[in-house]
């Protein structure tokens, strides 16, 4: 049995701490950016407008059709496991340079 399966919300719990450490980096890079100022940090407070928006948008259809579905038991997780994939996507994108 997963752990997963056998502790959901001690699990839940440990994938929103790690999702609160993994913004926590990427707060701190686009602080660096934006202390840089320039074309690049206008760029990147833009996007940062539009990635919450975006995401708010992605999260609301998920609900939706976990309510439709009656897959209520997984939507935190899977809600949790949205945001981490996009806050690590930005935090690969900002060390690269992005």
């Amino acid at each position: 049995m997963s752990r997963a399966r056998a502790w959901p919300w001690l699990t839940l719990g440990f994938d929103t701490m790690q999702l609160a450490m993994e913004a926590n980096t990427v707060i701190g890079l686009r602080l660096l950016k934006a202390a840089a100022g320039g074309p690049a940090a206008d760029l990147e407070a833009g996007r940062m407008i539009s990635e919450k928006v975006s995401a708010a948008f992605d999260l609301q259809a998920q609900l939706v059709t976990a309510a439709l579905t009656g897959a209520h038991a997984g939507a935190p997780s899977r809600a949790v496991a949205m945001y981490r994939r996009k806050v690590r996507a930005n935090r690969r994108r900002l060390l690269k340079g992005g």
